[in-house]
């Protein structure tokens, strides 16, 4: 299975956005799935259905920080690569899809919407593109890192 479809079928069976992207790079880094449920948790429908940065995004940001991300709060220079890292993800997925912004990939006009998401029914999902999104954010990341050594966590090998 590609990470594409996993994150597909993460999504699919009830996890959100972000969840579905990081949970799809569970097996590259030190954390248990718990502890990546929970920390992905808070980003799904655009940061707590805030409809900001896309959920999807949001995931491919935490996994790259896992992969790639620097630890030293002096460490300038990481700084400045990690952020052109992220910048370039984002570019790519906002090239495709028009926008990183949730709100604005699902056609709202409303910035803030109830807390309570939405029941995950036939017609939630054919009117919404999420789970393509992380599909793609998932394809994104994936192929990032196919060109770029991992830095940090346990690259490729299976979960111990």
């Amino acid at each position: 299975m590609t990470r594409k479809e996993r994150a597909r079928e993460l999504f699919l069976a009830g996890y959100n956005c972000a969840q579905s992207v990081f949970l799809t790079f569970a097996d590259t880094y030190d954390l248990d799935w718990d502890t990546a449920a929970a920390l992905s948790s808070s980003f799904g429908g655009g940061m707590g259905r805030l409809r900001e940065v896309c959920g999807t995004v949001s995931g491919m940001f935490l996994a790259t920080g896992m992969l790639y991300g620097y630890e030293t709060p002096g460490a300038v220079q990481e700084k400045a690569e990690h952020y052109a890292r992220i910048q370039e993800l984002a570019g790519e997925f906002e090239r495709a899809h028009g926008s990183i912004v949730c709100r604005e990939l699902l056609g709202l006009s409303v910035k803030r919407q109830d807390p309570t998401p939405e029941a995950r029914t036939p017609e939630y999902y054919r009117k919404r593109p999420c789970c393509e999104l992380a599909g793609h954010a998932a394809e994104i990341l994936e192929a990032y890192m196919a060109e770029h050594p991992v830095k940090r966590g346990r690259g490729e090998r299976e979960p111990e």
